[in-house]
């Protein structure tokens, strides 16, 4: 492709934001696309696990399945540096490594491009902890109310290396993969895909084989261990094809969720509505409740919102009345899951367009007033601390702040009011998922399809609300000149080329302007100006009556 002007300036910016920070070589190893990591190309990973509950620890083999890229005698695979590694082997014979933080770099025989081979691994240790789960990562070991074990595993931005060894860079999703764990027999063990084999694996123990059959980016792969209940129903789509449901709760939570699940059926219907079919069809859809609040894990989504609505009870206007993680985990099913950002620094493609979806949610059930109203609910989490697009080529997930979710929400429904005509939104939106279902994005393949498909300049647009913290200011003023009415008007606070619509009305009459940076002024079809207002939420900016006749620029 192209590059593009955003593109350029996507580069531009990730130095910037670089050069001001520091990162740690742990960092930099993890994030980089270094030749020993492009050089080869995942297809396949079969993880075998045996977990040990008293230990809190795991060993186990991963074979990873790769097409050779570029010709090469190294590549890296990334393991926490805390997690022993016993032996790995490339197609059968032996082969030599050095680690370097948690990157393992293992020399190889000559490898040709249009080669494949197969790399076993096997190790074992305790991996981290989690803390505050999901947000920290790592495993959590905890008991259900009846004292049992009840084990989960969320690594989202830490990285799914602290726990198995991969390729632990989101550019590169196997194209399948295989999950097999093994736990006391007493105990269940729910992971990605379908549930394929039970079989005994030793005295008290069983070996729970999971499968899944389509791309998996590494974070959401996960496994979970408990005294589960399973039951099932099924969704029909508008198509008539059936999908399975399956949820996985605990024992005593099983007349709860079969009413409190009810709801996924209309998420799955507003869902399917606005971009298509659930992705995951073969897969199947699932629910497993865990000891965290919740994680997009992809066919096996973590839930752990204790039945209430909202978030823990909150956050979403009491108006609406249903259940948030049920909401925005399946959303990313589509976003996040089914298509993946390629680097941590363009987690806005998994958040923003979520978070929209949520909004989008209500829309479906409740109208597009209800949408903005939920949308106006989340301004206050908008905290324009730092740009939503965030440093390239590292490991590094902690500077974000909540943007990511709100503002980038924002800059979707902002752009769909200068568009100004939904039947197109909707279109361009669906259409924008179905080209890209499936598969690793950049953010240049988002802007260049919304600026093909609108037919609008939009790289100022979008280098304004991803790229900087900056929030856009209307500076406008009314004024009479004998019997009509005027409006001076221009952007600040904005980068240059900015230039976007702002809509002014009396309650009756609702007019469209084009604004940009240079000072502008258009005559009103209103006689007075006291009733006459600026509409200060037909998108994210702020307005500011005052003199902007007196603007030097």
């Amino acid at each position: 492709m192209k590059k593009s002007f955003s593109f350029i300036l996507f580069i531009l910016f990730s130095a910037m934001l670089m050069a001001q920070r520091h990162f740690p070589p742990a960092d930099s190893l993890r994030g980089s696309l270094r030749p020993q990591r492009t050089c080869y190309d995942v297809t396949y990973y079969d993880l075998d696990l045996e977990v040990d509950l008293d230990k809190r620890s795991i060993s186990g083999k991963c074979l990873i399945r790769f097409n050779v890229v570029e010709a090469t005698q190294e590549i890296q695979v990334d393991l926490f540096e805390n997690m022993p590694v016993h032996a790995i082997t490339l197609n059968g014979s032996d082969c030599t490594y050095e680690r370097v933080h948690n990157a393992i770099f293992i020399k190889t025989t000559p490898l040709r491009p249009g080669a494949s081979a197969d790399l076993a691994i096997t190790y074992s240790g305790k991996p981290k902890t989690a803390r505050m789960p999901p947000w920290d990562g790592g495993f959590i070991w905890d008991t259900d109310p009846n004292g049992k074990p009840w084990v989960g595993v969320a690594c989202e931005g830490i990285g799914a290396s602290l726990w198995w060894p991969n390729k632990d860079h989101l550019s590169d999703e196997p194209d399948s993969m295989s999950i097999r764990v093994t736990v006391p027999d007493h105990l269940f063990c729910v992971s990605n895909g379908n549930l394929r084999q039970v079989a005994p694996a030793g005295r008290n123990r069983k070996k729970y084989s999971w499968h899944v059959q389509y791309p998996i980016n590494n974070y959401n792969v996960t496994i979970n261990i408990g005294d589960y209940a399973n039951f099932s129903d099924t969704y029909y789509s508008k198509t008539g094809d059936s999908l399975d449901l399956s949820y996985y709760v605990l024992r005593d939570n099983v007349a709860k969720a079969r009413s409190h699940f009810r709801q996924v059926h209309g998420v799955l219907e507003a869902f399917e509505y606005y971009f298509g079919k659930y992705p995951f069809w073969d897969d199947g859809f699932c629910l497993v409740e865990t000891p965290y609040l919740g994680m997009e894990h992809q066919s096996a989504i973590a839930y752990g919102n204790k039945y209430q609505r909202g978030y823990l009870g909150g956050m979403i206007p009491r108006e609406f009345d249903f259940d948030y993680i049920i909401v925005h985990e399946a959303g990313h099913e589509y976003w996040g899951n089914c298509i993946s950002a390629s680097d941590l620094a363009e987690l806005w493609i998994h958040e923003s367009f979520t978070t929209y979806m949520e909004s989008l949610y209500v829309e479906y059930l409740h109208g597009k007033e209800a949408a903005e109203r939920y949308l106006r609910s989340q301004k206050n989490f908008i905290l324009n601390r730092e740009p939503i697009i965030g440093p390239h080529g590292v490991n590094h997930y902690t500077y974000m702040s909540s943007d990511h979710y709100y503002k980038g929400a924002w800059v979707l429904h902002t752009l769909r009011m200068a568009i100004e005509n939904d039947e197109k939104w909707f279109s361009m939106l669906r259409s924008l998922y179905q080209t890209h279902a499936c598969s690793v994005v950049q953010t240049e393949d988002i802007l260049g399809f919304f600026e093909e498909e609108s037919e609008l300049k939009l790289q100022p647009f979008f280098r304004q609300y991803l790229y900087t913290a900056q929030i856009p200011v209307l500076r406008y003023q009314f004024s009479q000149e004998g019997r009509e009415t005027i409006i001076t008007y221009y952007w600040e606070n904005v980068v240059d080329g900015f230039e976007f619509p702002f809509f002014i009305g009396n309650g009756q009459v609702e007019i469209k302007l084009e604004a940009s940076s240079t000072l502008r002024k258009s005559e009103l079809p209103f006689h007075e100006s006291t009733d006459v207002k600026v509409i200060a939420d037909k998108g994210y900016y702020r307005v500011k009556a005052g003199t902007p006749a007196l603007k030097t620029k």
